[in-house]
């Protein structure tokens, strides 16, 4: 069994899988979930990233299940100790985009709705399902690991796009959860931390490319490239390797310094 156990959701692509493979090649089993990974696809999706990751020697365990559905959370858990015994680190990275960006004044309630229910509503009751088990765990005479939350929130918790309002209000609400996580399970020795990535180059974000290379190059962030999952892969691994023991309730902005006030 690898160092230690870390279950990621929106595992298949994107964000979650520069995650996985980032704590994978460092030893960390994975149980990744994904709401519809297809085993008969080995070329793209959750099952690619099994086989990549399993390259580096650990155990990957592949689930199914939409965060959103709140009666699948505790099936979700409970697969994921039977395989693997515990829960070390909990990475809520799952999240989804307006189908369609529209203005402020113009956003309809089936499209707030289907994102609160995934970027918020879902996450916040996921993780009290698996803080239950990792409280049971620190329960234990001698741990062998201290368990640890991570939320991958947004920079959209602070910076406004009014086309897709109903995105940063949820991870706004995200970002407050882990804050309430932090204070609720540090005294049991969880820690838990809030990531806010910038502007990632991932399948949510290609159709805005042109927009967001012209940006950059005109200085919108300091770092003049864009973020890769790999960068908040990297993050998470020094969360995880215990290098912020001592910064429960971080929030960490991996964005190349976009949200630096500027004149």
């Amino acid at each position: 069994m690898g160092k230690a156990v870390a279950l990621i959701t929106g595992a298949s692509r994107g964000i979650g899988r520069g995650i996985a493979l980032t704590l994978a090649r460092q030893g960390y089993d994975i149980a990744g979930l994904a709401t519809r990974p297809d085993p008969n696809n080995t070329e793209t999706g959750l099952y690619a990233v099994k086989n990549e990751a399993e390259q580096s020697g650990i155990t990957f365990l592949p689930l199914a299940g939409d965060i959103a559905d709140l009666d699948a959370h505790q099936r979700i858990v409970d697969e994921t100790v039977d395989c693997f015994g515990r829960i070390d680190i909990l990475v809520n990275n799952a999240g989804v985009a307006p189908l369609k960006r529209k203005d402020l004044l113009e956003c309809e309630p089936e499209s707030y709705d289907r994102v609160m229910n995934i970027n918020l509503r879902g996450p916040y009751f996921f993780t009290q399902q698996a803080a239950r088990q990792m409280i049971k765990q620190v329960g234990d005479d001698t741990p062998s690991y201290m368990p640890r939350v991570v939320f991958i929130s947004s920079i959209s918790s602070r910076v406004i796009s009014v086309n897709r309002a109903e995105y940063c209000v949820s991870k706004a609400g995200l970002s407050m959860t882990a804050q309430c996580f932090a204070v609720a399970l540090a005294p049991y020795g969880i820690n838990v931390y809030d990531l806010q990535p910038g502007i990632t180059a991932t399948d949510m974000t290609s159709a805005v490319k042109e927009k967001y290379d012209n940006l950059i190059s005109e200085g919108l962030t300091l770092t003049k490239r864009w973020g890769t999952p790999e960068d908040v892969g990297k993050a998470v691994l020094s969360l995880a390797e215990g290098h912020f023991d001592y910064s429960t309730g971080a929030v960490i902005e991996i964005g190349g310094g976009l949200s630096i006030p500027r004149l």
